[in-house]
């Protein structure tokens, strides 16, 4: 059963270019230990709630953009091997984060339906 990682940030706008770079160079340690996807998506039209949303949800500022992220793994066995292995990669030590990541939300979570058109 494949398993998802699914992530919201928020990213100072000045920051983009540096965030995509980030992910495409953590994609290649994801992938190498047996990420199958990883998709960034920044925001392009995230409206305000009344009681909560995306925005409010990281506390995100009037200089920055929300970001809507997910890996996918075969199963959660290899997610939980991915991140053993990443914790003790030099790559991932050395990797710079341009996002304040104490107000990252993430979670996993096991798909219950999938179709593609």
């Amino acid at each position: 059963m494949p398993y998802v990682d699914g992530f919201v940030l928020a990213v100072p706008n000045a920051n983009k270019e540096a965030y995509r770079a980030s992910a495409a160079k953590a994609w290649v340690v994801f992938k190498e230990f047996g990420a199958t996807r990883h998709v960034e998506c920044w925001a392009d039209d995230v409206p305000d709630g009344q009681l909560t949303d995306f925005k409010r949800a990281v506390q995100a500022r009037g200089d920055e953009s929300v970001v809507f992220s997910w890996i996918e793994y075969p199963s959660k066995e290899v997610r939980d091997d991915v991140y053993r292995r990443m914790k003790d990669d030099p790559r991932m030590k050395d990797m710079d984060m341009p996002f304040d990541g104490k107000r990252m939300i993430y979670g996993g979570f096991a798909p219950i339906f999938d179709e593609r058109a």
